[in-house]
């Protein structure tokens, strides 16, 4: 059977131009009858399909129709192995997609405009590539992605946690180094974040403080976060292959220089550069708030004897003149301090790794001198006199008319 291309050729050689089957066939390497079929022929030829396969098709479609029954989302290929089909792949795969909707019905996905200054979609990645982190092992950090919807500008930064506290610490690092907040932060349901409508402990006072609003998506809808999707896929194809990292901060620093390339790209939806389309977002946003909001983990607590406070699974130490008394301590993505009655009571570089214990020698030699002080109390100062002078004890018999013998008394 011929091409479209070759009917339409084999027509304009021999009726416009007038040259003979033979030559034609000669020319394009056909059979006569061939060129005398599209000479005769008044429309282009279209493939029609066996008989057999679409019979073959009509017998399986109720078998075809249970499997979708049961799993509407089951792959073509999978039902062409279940009924045993031994027909043309494709023709399957049409008359499933024929079928398919009746069972599983199309959600479609509308386009969006987004308003400058209107919103930043927030998202978290888990790159594969494992990052060392201090105690001679190598984890996986999440990567904290923001990127705003009108200019497709992209922030990140790497997170010790997905816990509340980190996640609101790295919100408030990205959006203080923008320098503005938008009226809505988009999220899916993070567990940090809030999950069933309901916000995690200090969700709703750090939204306050900015006087924005947090938006948590519905289930099964990631269209309404896609711009946030694409820049993690942009992310972990772009900046994560073939790179290394000595530590989180090393990732970070990395991290920023990509960005700023990143953020120079043409975007195709968009027909311009995030650089040049911040400026505008920025501006439709709000002002960031004259009092920075709590972020980070706060507590208060009564130090024990072992004068160590823990932090996300890490033991600090604290001053142990605070022992028995309570100290207030707060972390944030890279300092962990202890304070006592206002003044520092312990000041220490946050550990990303787990389980370890950090601990300033200054604390271990004022435990020592405390112990010592301890295991050696001072004596006991004698008693004296009015003039200051000791007193001998048998003036106090003598007093109270006591007398003693061989060591009984005789009244």
């Amino acid at each position: 059977m011929i091409t479209v291309e070759d009917w339409a050729l084999i027509r304009r050689l021999h009726l416009a131009e007038g040259e003979s089957m033979r030559s034609i066939a000669e020319r394009l390497g056909i059979s006569r009858n061939t060129v005398a079929k599209a000479v005769r022929a008044e429309c282009p030829p279209k493939y029609q399909r066996a008989a057999q396969e679409t019979s073959a098709i009509r017998s399986a479609e109720p078998r075809i129709r249970e499997l979708l029954k049961d799993n509407p989302r089951m792959p073509a290929s999978v039902i062409a192995e279940r009924i045993g089909w031994s027909g043309s792949p494709a023709w399957l795969r049409e008359n499933v997609a024929r079928l398919r909707p009746e069972y599983a019905p199309v959600d479609p996905a509308d386009r969006i405009s987004y308003e400058p200054g209107d919103q930043i979609q927030c998202d978290l990645v888990f790159p594969e590539t494992r990052v060392p982190c201090g105690d001679g092992n190598a984890r996986v950090f999440p990567v904290l992605v923001m990127t705003c919807s009108h200019s497709r500008f992209i922030m990140a930064r790497m997170i010790p946690t997905r816990m509340t506290g980190d996640l609101l610490a790295g919100m408030w690092e990205l959006l203080n180094g923008l320098g503005a907040v938008p009226r809505r932060l988009i999220w899916d349901n993070e567990t940090g974040i809030g999950r069933r409508n309901r916000y995690a402990a200090g969700v709703e006072a750090f939204a306050g403080i900015l006087a924005t609003r947090i938006v948590q998506l519905k289930p099964k809808d990631p269209e309404s976060k896609g711009i946030v999707e694409r820049a993690n896929g942009y992310l972990e194809s772009s900046f994560l292959p073939g790179r290394s990292f000595t530590s989180p901060q090393d990732f970070n620093a990395q991290l920023d220089t990509w960005l700023a390339r990143a953020n120079t790209r043409m975007v195709r939806a968009t027909g311009s550069r995030p650089v040049d389309r911040i400026g505008p977002d920025r501006a439709g946003m709000l002002a960031l708030p004259p009092v920075p909001p709590t972020t980070g983990f706060v507590s208060r607590v009564r130090l024990p004897r072992d004068y160590y406070v823990r932090v996300a699974s890490n033991d600090y130490s604290v001053d142990p003149r605070a022992i028995g008394r309570f100290v207030d301590v707060t972390a944030d993505l890279e300092t962990v301090r202890i304070t006592f009655e206002g003044r520092d009571a312990g000041i220490h570089h946050r550990s990303w790794g787990r389980g370890r214990t950090i601990t300033d020698p200054a604390h271990v030699e004022a435990a020592k001198t405390l112990r010592t002080a301890f295991q050696n109390p001072p004596a006991p100062p004698e008693e004296t006199d009015a003039l200051g002078l000791l007193r001998d004890l048998a003036d106090y018999d003598r007093a109270f008319g006591v007398a003693f013998e061989h060591g009984q008394v005789l009244s």
